[in-house]
């Protein structure tokens, strides 16, 4: 059986920005402090909520280090290194490694897409690479690229490939690929509206956008189901499936990044192309984090 990164709930961390769009180094340092304070179990740097995909090659190095120093191996860090360019991912994680990174996060190669023997290639080509340990991340609304169940049983052969972050919100094939793979992988939920459903299939709990403004909240579900207290985790997840919405209300991380400049963070604004919430939006957020008590400075 393959080491385990993590279970429970994992931030996918915002990147917060100054107003003239440079990296608001000290701002990322208290999200990480708030995030492992109120008990996150791994904080993921440079996913797609961090925006990495405007992150120049220097910011994106120097954000992975930032975290890993700040961390200081209270939790593991897992460094977003993919791409839809192969060498180009290899050399990223490869600095992420240098860096102090615990692990990676490879997302599907995306607009030039591939196959499924494509990804085996690519995925393996990545996995290669390092020594770390691989979370491979499936989100076909982002990348046009599902992995199919048969795919997963054959990358999760390689020895570095020990995880899969599920988003294509498909039941059946999240349960026809823990079938196949057994233990050879381990599942998180990619949505925060299936955090349950998953952990029902084995999953070992949640990257999530949610934990930016709950963590403890987040890690609750997982940690109420891995007490067996299974109506008490759906209870919490039904309860706030209205904020999770919210969240996802328009272009990620564009709502989330807007809960947390409202909680009094320096969030910052979204690099472009991403554009802030209109005013209906905005109200509508204020008004459902309000009905879940959370801090709201507007």
């Amino acid at each position: 059986m393959k080491k385990t990164i993590f279970t429970g709930a994992g931030v996918a961390i915002v990147t917060p920005f100054n107003e003239d769009m440079s990296v608001n180094w000290e701002e990322l340092g208290r999200l990480v402090d708030f995030q492992i304070e109120n008990g996150t179990d791994a904080i993921i740097s440079c996913g797609t909520t961090g925006e990495a995909s405007t992150l120049t090659d220097d910011e994106h190095i120097g954000v992975i280090k930032y975290t890993v120093d700040r961390v200081a191996g209270r939790v593991p860090v897992i460094a977003g290194t993919g791409s839809n360019d192969t060498a180009y991912s290899m050399w990223l994680s490869k600095e992420a490694e240098k860096v102090g990174a615990d692990a990676l996060l490879q997302v599907t190669p995306y607009y030039n897409k591939t196959s499924q023997a494509g990804l085996i290639k690519h995925f393996t080509t990545l996995a290669d690479a390092t020594d770390l340990p691989v979370v491979l991340y499936n989100v076909p609304s982002r990348t046009g690229m599902d992995i199919k169940p048969e795919t997963y049983l054959a990358l999760s052969e390689h020895p570095n490939i020990v995880a899969i972050k599920e988003a294509n919100g498909n039941i059946a094939s999240v349960a026809k690929t823990r079938s196949l793979c057994g233990d050879k992988l381990d599942i998180y939920s990619g949505n925060d509206d299936q955090i349950v459903p998953l952990l029902s299939l084995g999953g070992k709990g949640v990257i999530s956008v949610l934990s930016n403004v709950m963590p403890r909240e987040t890690r609750d579900i997982c940690q109420l189901y891995f007490d067996g207290k299974t109506k008490e985790s759906a209870d919490l997840q039904i309860r706030l499936m209205d904020l999770i919405g919210v969240l996802f209300s328009d272009v990620n991380p564009i709502p989330v990044k807007e809960a947390v400049n409202l909680m009094g963070y320096k969030a910052g604004p979204c690099r472009l192309p991403l554009v802030g919430m209109s005013e209906s939006g905005k109200a509508d957020l204020i008004q459902v984090m309000k009905k879940y008590g959370l801090p709201v400075q507007d």
